[in-house]
């Protein structure tokens, strides 16, 4: 029998994923499937990819640093932080240098001064002087004007030039610029000085504002640059007095530069020109509601105090502002309803006692006691501010007391005396006409400008009876307080 053998049907090939089955050994040796160059081609991809990953986050982590750094709370600004520059002339600073004794002190501010030549002899009770650099390529076109309005202007650059450390805000002012440098330092606490502020004040008299510009900071006044700031225009400031040179003072080229730079002024009401002449009581009784910062032209203005010469009542002031830098020029008024007596308290300085019922408002508008900056009979008294009528006839003003005497309670408040400034046998009413002494007593005034509140007037209670001699209590204001008299 024939029998037929059945072909064995062969496997299909494995694929050669099946062929790398545990079952079936890898081979001792597989040939590389890439070759060196493409190798080294990819290689060099990755570690460029790596480098660019780096670079870009580390750029990022610096930008967020910064980012986080400049949102970060400055601790407060500090005297040490300011750097004044006060613009004199060799002969000025002989007469001047009086008032700038006054404010600086050796141990807290920092200061220089800017003489047009030098030989002097050192003072250690005055800032250092050095001499103003050349400026004569610079050119000076305004007729009848003064060339030294270049120098002075150039002591911004030459100030920022001069590398000082840890200077937050530069300053500048002239030789008879008082500053009360503790609420400057207020004052600036509220800018960032890491960005670019420019601070000051216009003149008090609107024909200066008019003739030169209401968004200047006028230089005798004092202005501020932050430091960011000074450096960009330390830069450019000497392009800038080429091309300014039909202007006539420094701080009008300085204003011009800035405005180029795309600064705009910051106005800060504490700063004073006094752009006034003669007696400045009726300006000094009505002061902003502000920190007195400046004062300015002392040479053109009588005495503050009765029986003081200019440096003598400047420093009674200065004497003040040091035991509460804060309150000095600031006005409460107070009200005896059961005599109808009105009493307007400028702590520091004067007290007005008024007979009769006095509204607020009429008692801030300013007394115009003093004359007009330019003189001439064509002179009109424009100014920056309301003014009232002052009486010729010294019986028809209110009696005044002027700052006698001031010191510390011993906790955290002052006493401050003040003693009627007799002007003739005038009559008054009976509830005052035996008054010759005020005291005051009031807590310190404390500012809390980084929280940037807006500022309040604060209130005032009379102490009763009274006779030969009042007692007054400064405080803050209740809630719904309103300054008037009590009908």
């Amino acid at each position: 029998m024939n029998q037929t053998r059945r072909k064995r049907r062969s496997d299909p090939p494995l694929s050669r994923l099946d062929s790398l089955s545990p079952e079936m050994p890898f081979p001792s040796k597989s040939p590389s499937l890439i070759s060196p160059r493409v190798r080294n081609i990819f290689l060099l991809l990755i570690f460029c990819s790596i480098l660019f990953t780096l670079f870009t986050y580390c750029t990022f982590r610096r930008d967020q640093i910064s980012s986080i750094a400049r949102s970060l709370p400055l601790f407060s600004t500090q005297r040490r932080h300011l750097l004044f520059s006060i613009a004199a002339s060799r002969d000025s600073w002989l007469r001047r240098s009086s008032y700038v004794r006054l404010w600086y002190s050796p141990d807290s501010t920092r200061a220089i001064v800017f003489l047009d030549r030098g030989g002097l002899d050192p003072d250690p009770t005055l800032p250092p002087a050095v001499v103003s650099q050349d400026v004569s390529r610079f050119p000076y076109t305004f007729p009848g004007g003064l060339r030294s309005a270049i120098r002075v202007a150039r002591v911004v650059k030459e100030t920022v030039d001069r590398g000082d450390k840890d200077v937050r805000w530069f300053v500048f002012g002239d030789d008879d610029t008082v500053f009360f440098v503790d609420n400057l330092v207020t004052v600036l606490s509220k800018y960032d000085h890491r960005k670019w502020w420019y601070v000051g004040s216009n003149s008090e008299f609107y024909d200066q504002n008019v003739r030169y510009s209401f968004d200047m900071a006028f230089g005798g006044g004092g202005f501020a640059i932050s430091a960011s700031l000074g450096k960009a225009l330390a830069k450019v400031l000497d392009s800038c007095l080429m091309r300014y040179a039909h202007m006539y003072g420094s701080d009008s080229r300085i204003f011009s530069c800035l405005a180029e730079l795309g600064v705009a002024l910051t106005h800060e009401p504490g700063f004073h020109q006094i752009d006034v002449r003669g007696n400045l009581f009726g300006l000094l009784c009505a002061h902003p509601l502000a920190p007195l910062v400046s004062l300015h032209h002392l040479d053109a203005v009588d005495p503050f105090f009765p029986k003081t010469n200019r440096t003598e009542s400047v420093a009674r002031l200065i004497g003040a502002a040091s035991l509460d830098s804060a309150r000095i020029l600031q006005q409460s008024v107070c009200y005896d309803s059961s005599n109808i007596v009105t009493v307007s308290v400028v702590w520091g300085y004067a007290i007005q006692v008024y007979e009769g019922n006095k509204l607020l408002p009429d008692l801030l508008t300013l007394q115009k006691t003093f004359s007009t900056w330019r003189r001439g009979s064509g002179v009109k008294s424009n100014y920056m501010f309301s003014t009232r009528e002052y009486p010729r006839d010294p019986c028809a003003r209110p009696p005044v007391f002027f700052l006698d005497s001031v010191g510390s309670d011993g906790t955290d408040g002052t006493w401050s005396s003040y003693k009627l400034h007799s002007v003739g046998n005038c009559h008054r009413a009976e509830a005052v006409k035996r008054l010759q002494r005020i005291r005051v007593f009031s807590p310190k005034l404390k500012l809390n400008v980084e929280q940037k509140n807006p500022p309040r007037r604060q209130c005032c209670d009379i102490s009763s009876p009274y006779n030969t001699s009042m007692v007054i209590n400064i405080r803050q204001c209740m809630t719904d307080e309103l300054i008037a008299m009590n009908t």
